[in-house]
């Protein structure tokens, strides 16, 4: 067996940069595919870094670390926290436009549910939203598109034709 290295049992071994690569013991810390899944999995639902670090068993540090070094982790990290952008706009509009539940007491004592809607939360999504908003007022329907290029088609032409015709009288 001279010349071959036998691995240790347990923990697998991980690559340690530095001046000369080195092989180690992974520790408890250490990254692996399963901690990675769970990470971008939790990130994706919580949007939530030190939460996501404690679901998944890594340190926080780690996580930015191999955030900065690891383009496919931050390329994943990045479209964890877009995924986690969208659901959370969608119950934000959903709360904007169908308000949440606040049970109420009348003075009978008697409970009843209203709907509360938040003005705070309505303007800054209208905030949000106000540019495309104005932009979709100047955008021009399929057909009409199609009408504003067959007039320019046309006078094109007759300009080219205009052209065509003073060349030839010149001639």
């Amino acid at each position: 067996m001279a010349g071959k290295e036998r691995r240790p049992a347990g923990r697998p071994l991980v690559l340690v940069a530095g001046q000369q690569p080195q092989m180690r013991k992974a520790s408890a810390k250490s990254w692996t595919k399963a901690k990675e899944r769970v990470f971008l999995s939790v990130l994706a639902e919580t949007c939530n870094v030190s939460r996501t670090c404690i679901e998944a068993g890594v340190g926080v540090t780690s996580a930015y670390r191999r955030k900065k070094e690891n383009a496919a982790f931050r390329a994943a990290w990045l479209r964890a926290i877009s995924v986690a952008y969208q659901q959370l706009e969608l119950v934000l509009l959903e709360r904007a436009f169908n308000g949440t539940e606040k049970p109420v007491s009348l003075r009978s004592g008697e409970p009843i549910v209203m709907r509360e809607y938040s003005n705070q939360l309505g303007l800054s999504l209208l905030k949000m939203h106000r540019d495309s908003a104005a932009d979709a007022e100047f955008e021009l329907a399929p057909d009409e598109i199609e009408e504003v290029r067959e007039r320019l088609i046309r006078k094109l032409q007759r300009k080219k034709q205009r052209d065509t015709d003073g060349h030839a009288e010149e001639s």
